[in-house]
């Protein structure tokens, strides 16, 4: 029980990463200043490990360490848990969301992990990360996105509601495009709502223009009418005969030929 609350210094080489550790990409600047830190005054808060197989396997504490790596030490300290995986997996979650600057898709791909190997439901694994149901869904909702797409997000430091601004539109080839624009304008999120929804108005256009080419449709029709009635009021007895099917509106004009012909018969 001793070994679980003291800090303890183990070697640096038997601590395995966390495979639920949510963050992919460390700021390499960031790690460096770190390092240099743990070099000169030493870790002042110890990483987190559990007991497992061939060594420990780190709990919270990747950043650190990392930058214990970097400045060269061969033992780190270390709070040794006697927690389950599925425990650990929540606290490496955890520490990353408290930061604050975990990216939104590797929080994404966390949780979508953590679902997995928890084998729950969205409100069983919103329950046990204290988020809403619909946050959690929100954010899974991300990985929709392809991997290119997510790359260039997160390379132009675009925000959760840029992205979720982009799902609107289902068409991944119009996303492309949008986004491409939304990254060389600098738009910003409100911007970024106004060009999807102008996108989305516009494709709804097509229905409106149908009918706009159906009204001239009848509008020709109207005019051939007109020339039927012009005929009768010349004596002529011009008939027309209308049907119309699932592919096409068919009209038949019918001339008496001894009227057509000023009573002559064709040569």
């Amino acid at each position: 029980m001793g070994e679980k609350r003291k800090v303890v210094q183990i070697n640096i080489d038997s601590i395995h990463p966390n495979p639920a550790q949510p963050r992919r990409t460390f700021n390499e600047q960031e790690l460096l200043e770190l390092s240099r830190s743990i070099r000169t005054n030493g870790l002042i808060q110890p990483i987190s490990v559990r007991r497992v197989k061939g060594g420990y396997e780190l709990i919270a504490g990747e950043r650190r360490l990392r930058a214990c790596k970097i400045a060269g030490l061969s033992t780190v300290a270390c709070m040794i848990s006697d927690c389950s995986p599925e425990t650990s997996a929540v606290l490496a979650m955890t520490e990353n969301l408290q930061r604050q600057d975990l990216q939104i898709f590797e929080e994404a791909e966390g949780i979508r992990r953590l679902i997995e190997q928890w084998d729950v439901t969205q409100e069983e694994a919103a329950l046990r990360l204290g988020k809403s149901q619909s946050t959690l869904a929100n954010k899974l909702r991300l990985l929709k996105l392809s991997e290119e797409e997510r790359e260039k997000i997160t390379a132009c430091g675009l925000t959760e509601r840029h992205a979720r601004a982009l799902l609107r539109i289902k068409e991944e080839k119009t996303r492309e495009k949008v986004l491409g624009q939304i990254i060389a304008k600098h738009l910003n999120v409100q911007q970024t709502d106004d060009l999807v929804d102008k996108l989305l108005e516009e494709n709804q256009k097509p229905k409106s223009k149908r009918t706009f080419v159906i009204k001239d449709v009848r509008v020709f029709l109207n005019t051939i009418n007109h020339a039927i009635e012009t005929m009768k009021q010349s004596g002529i007895n011009a008939q027309t005969l209308k049907s119309e099917t699932d592919d096409y509106i068919e009209c038949l004009v019918r001339i008496p030929k001894a009227q057509a012909t000023g009573g002559k018969k064709p040569a």
